[in-house]
């Protein structure tokens, strides 16, 4: 007994200086917190008292705020009042308008129509790419940006307005009824059974209900005799957590935990498990990922790797493994708050390391040598560090500088591809079919020509870099002994438009016609479309038709380091 009470008195003695150091360390906090509280009033009341210009308090306080905020991460934001909706809509992905996205035209100086969304008010109301905005009722618009515009056609749900339009392809003008409506865009906006039982799945966001709908499409497809699955999460920036378990769900059996979140607090620390009864457990899948592929995203990838379920293709995904709650704030603000950190089924966090607003944020990943090493289901050695490494790593196909720079709604010259494809549509009142749509050479040779004609110029990257070396030579001193090679090496890389033109034709040629099939075909065939000439879909469907290959990359380490030695 003696023995016990010497023993747990040796234990509090040495507890009580952690504790007092715990006690010194949270004083001191407070102490630091209620200075510089007190510290900010007092400056803020002297500058409103004797500052020599008027303060706008919403500027200056919440400009405060935001800069405290931009010490943190970047996804810890305040919203006042006025932008909750944004908060609203980053979450939910539904607000009440017309279902378009609109562009401001450069040349015209005016907002257009740059692409109705399918089977929404915009769309069922007839108003089509390139058409021109004058009017909202009464409220011209005609000097007015995009914020401006985007704002009036938005509103509540089941209002109506008159907006006045003028179309440039029969340059006729137009008054639309259109009634406002809670605007949902597709989760899903394209699925569809493709060549050799393979399955094609687009998921671009983690709104409320989206496992639903890939449900949904997977099952009929399954019906329709699909055998092997693409799943497409690319460029898609997340969301709902929850929805991303129900997804994972549906690949993997019930009662296994795919997300662990680790807090500060004990309500923000939970396990995540699948809760149903999957509808299939053997479909080789492959999954589509690439830099923009991002939150419940990589959980979605992530767990699927972890778990041996699927082979991961693309290139390494963001890196955000941090998990935001909604806060109400007074006077009917809100704060996206970081509350903790995700951890997949491998136990590893596919959080970048450095995601700091005040490092500079998060650029490049670490090299795996100072990253951890953990293993999925099967034994396959996975790391920590930053994003979904995938499994095969298939780069895409660049777009080359001059496609920027068409594309671009920047001054003057820039718009002529708009301009060229709102003639193109003026003159086909239909095109063939989506999935292999694609223009002629003899439309790019008129598009090419038209591009010449309109004195476009642009920024070449050869050039740049010349420039650059050039003065770096001068510097250093090495210039005069190479001046003969710089002054050849410019010449042979003189601006040649018509030449560029034609080097670019097959790429250009494909974002012209993927413009014009999202004209016609809406979001569903513009993604159709650009399957034919996607580098990392073709890839897809190359190791899902070898089934050795797919099953050798989803094979345990050792037992492939086994197979090496044999050889």
């Amino acid at each position: 007994m003696k023995k016990i009470f010497i023993s747990l008195s040796l234990c509090l003695l040495t507890m009580i200086p952690s504790a007092l150091a715990q006690n010194t360390t949270d004083k001191d906090h407070n102490f630091k917190v209620a200075k510089n509280m007190e510290t900010f009033s007092a400056i803020y009341k002297y500058l409103d008292m004797m500052y020599v210009d008027t303060l706008n308090a919403d500027d200056v306080v919440g400009g405060s705020i935001n800069y405290m905020l931009r010490s943190l991460d970047p996804y810890t934001v305040y919203y006042p009042a006025e932008d909750v909706k944004d908060l609203d809509l980053l979450i939910t992905g539904k607000y009440a308008g017309i279902g378009a996205l609109i562009r401001y035209d450069m040349v015209l100086k005016r907002v257009t129509i740059d692409e109705p969304y399918e089977k929404q008010p915009a769309a069922e109301a007839g108003l089509k790419k390139g058409d021109i905005l004058l009017a909202i009722d009464n409220i011209d618009i005609t000097n007015k940006d995009t914020k401006f515009v985007s704002q009036h056609l938005r509103g509540d749900a089941g209002t109506s307005f008159i907006l006045k339009v003028l179309r440039p392809t029969t340059n006729k003008m137009m008054k639309l009824k259109i009634t406002r409506r809670a605007i949902q865009m597709p989760a899903v906006p394209y699925y569809g059974l493709q060549e050799n039982g393979i399955g094609y799945l687009s998921l671009n966001q983690f709104t409320t209900d989206c496992s639903k709908d890939v449900r949904r499409a997977f099952i009929e497809m399954k019906t329709q005799g699909m055998q092997k699955l693409v799943l497409d999460l690319r460029n898609n920036g997340g969301g709902s957590l929850q929805e991303a378990v129900n997804i994972v769900n549906m690949f993997v059996p019930k009662g296994v935990t795919l997300v662990k979140t680790k807090g500060r607090l004990e309500r923000a620390n939970r396990d995540y498990k699948t809760t149903m009864e999957p509808i299939d457990t053997v479909m080789p899948i492959v999954v589509l990922v690439n830099g923009e592929t991002a939150s419940s995203s990589e959980i979605t990838s992530g767990s699927l790797q972890d778990l041996d379920r699927a082979v991961v293709l693309g290139t390494r995904t963001y890196g955000k493994g941090l998990v935001q709650v909604p806060i109400d704030l007074p006077y009917n603000g809100s704060l996206k708050l970081t509350t903790a950190k995700y951890y997949i089924p491998s136990g590893r966090c596919i959080q970048a390391i450095n995601y700091k607003h005040n490092k500079g944020g998060y650029i490049e990943h670490v090299p795996d040598s100072l990253t951890k090493e953990f293993h999925t289901l099967g034994g396959r050695i996975v790391r920590d560090g930053g994003g979904i490494k995938p499994d095969i790593e298939v780069k895409p196909d660049s777009l080359p500088n001059i496609a920027f720079y068409l594309a671009s709604a920047g001054q003057d010259s820039t718009e002529v591809m708009h301009n060229w494809e709102m003639k193109y549509i003026k003159n086909h009142p239909t095109i063939g079919a989506a999935k292999t749509f694609s223009i002629t050479d003899a439309d790019y040779d008129d598009f090419k020509q038209t591009v010449i004609n309109s004195g476009f110029k642009y920024d070449r990257e050869s050039k740049k870099y010349l420039d650059q070396l050039e003065k770096l030579a001068k510097f250093e001193g090495y210039y005069d002994d190479a001046k003969p090679e710089f002054e050849a090496l410019e010449k042979k890389l003189k601006h040649n438009l018509a030449k560029d033109l034609e080097f670019n034709r097959k790429t250009l040629k494909q974002v012209l016609s993927a413009d014009l099939v999202r004209v016609y075909y809406y979001q569903r065939g513009g993604i159709e479309n650009s399957l034919q000439w996607d580098k990392q879909w073709q890839a897809a469907i190359k190791l899902l038709l070898n089934e050795d290959e797919y099953n050798k990359v989803l094979a345990p380490t050792i037992a492939k380091q086994t197979t090496e030695s044999h050889k």
